[in-house]
């Protein structure tokens, strides 16, 4: 288990799948708490607003990064399959998800 020294975020929100090439999963932070993180760690951004997390759902954490979606104003979480396989999420299903960044 990871040390969780950094700030954490939780939230729940539906699983959905990109449209474009590749169809990439992801689920959205919520625009409140994405306002947050922006405000605080916006500096730390690299290349197309992407920023270091931690993710943990359920019992399984993983070292990832979140993007920000200019459009919605809202970071994204992308979901690799084989992290959707070993947690069984489906598109649509409802996640509870900790950040910490």
């Amino acid at each position: 288990m990871r040390s969780f020294s950094k700030i954490k975020y939780v939230f729940t929100n539906t699983v959905w799948q990109h449209s474009g090439p590749g169809g990439w999963f992801f689920i959205s932070i919520p625009k409140e708490i994405s306002s947050d993180i922006r405000e605080l760690h916006r500096s730390e951004e690299e290349g197309w607003g992407r920023l270091k997390a931690i993710a943990k759902i359920n019992q399984l954490d993983w070292e990832t990064a979140i993007w920000f979606d200019s459009k919605n104003q809202e970071y994204l979480l992308p979901l690799k399959s084989k992290i959707r396989k070993d947690l069984g999420i489906q598109i649509g299903n409802d996640v509870t998800v900790e950040i910490f960044i």
